[in-house]
């Protein structure tokens, strides 16, 4: 039995011994380098998508790789516009193969079940994209048995999960970047990381539904949140955490046992 549930403080040996019983499960969080206002740091989505992977990690007897920290551009209409200071981003084509290379190692290793857990909006279909080269390759080197799944935290919020933690009512997930969710995720998962007397409160970004090139800074408020997260609180952030949490556990389970 693994002492932790994190990779990168595992010896190679238990780490080999883990993959030998042919159950090992890893999961890899992928994040971003990104601006989320002035009350929080850069490294949010890597931290939160981390957190809650370890989180679900004793439940599904999974180890937890290190994060993706950087991801792709942060975009206008989800997390302000890749122009902002602070936000530093790969392009597609270096997502993708940096997915497929990291994936087709953990394969090569013994590892047969993979899942990537995504925290910042814009990595998905490259996160898609090179997970599905990797198992392709991985079977095509003979490497039977490989799979791996995609999923997003966020997708695993539930309709009273959102009335609870929106009580005046929640505006939608595309105004969601550095408000009420994650800043309530941060304060329950990382409190020394917040400062909420540097938290903005402004009314929602009023977004276009469209994109232009290149972007324009007074399409979207000069604090780089899309909403205000005045109302988070880190008791918010725990029920988040446990429905979040609860979610990934059973999407994995029902896909790959346990």
């Amino acid at each position: 039995m693994v002492t932790t549930r994190s990779l990168e403080d595992l010896d190679a040996h238990s780490y080999q011994e883990y993959v030998a019983t042919g159950q090992g499960l890893v999961l890899i969080p992928a994040g971003a380098t990104e601006q989320h206002g002035p009350h929080m740091p850069l490294g949010v989505d890597a931290m939160l998508s981390r957190a809650i992977s370890l989180a679900a990690a004793d439940e599904l007897d999974a180890l937890v790789a290190p994060a993706f920290a950087y991801g792709y551009k942060s975009q206008p209409r989800s997390g302000g516009g890749n122009h902002r200071a602070g936000t530093a981003s790969l392009s597609g084509q270096a997502l993708v193969l940096q997915t497929q290379d990291i994936a087709l190692e953990f394969f090569r290793h013994g590892v047969r079940r993979l899942a990537v857990v995504n925290g910042h909006f814009e990595n998905y279909q490259f996160l898609y994209e090179g997970l599905d080269l990797a198992v392709r390759q991985a079977r095509a080197l003979g490497l039977e048995g490989s799979r791996a799944m995609l999923l997003s935290y966020w997708d695993f919020v539930d309709e009273d999960t959102l009335a609870a933690v929106f009580p005046d009512g929640f505006l939608g997930w595309d105004i969601e970047h550095g408000g009420v969710l994650e800043t309530s995720l941060m304060l329950h998962l990382h409190p020394d990381k917040v400062d909420m007397s540097r938290a903005p409160d402004h009314p929602p970004a009023e977004l276009t539904p469209y994109d232009i090139f290149p972007e324009d800074p007074a399409r979207t408020p000069g604090s780089g949140c899309l909403s205000s997260p005045a109302g988070a609180t880190a008791e918010r952030g725990e029920l988040l955490l446990h429905t979040v949490r609860s979610g990934i556990v059973r999407a994995v389970t029902s896909e790959f046992g346990k």
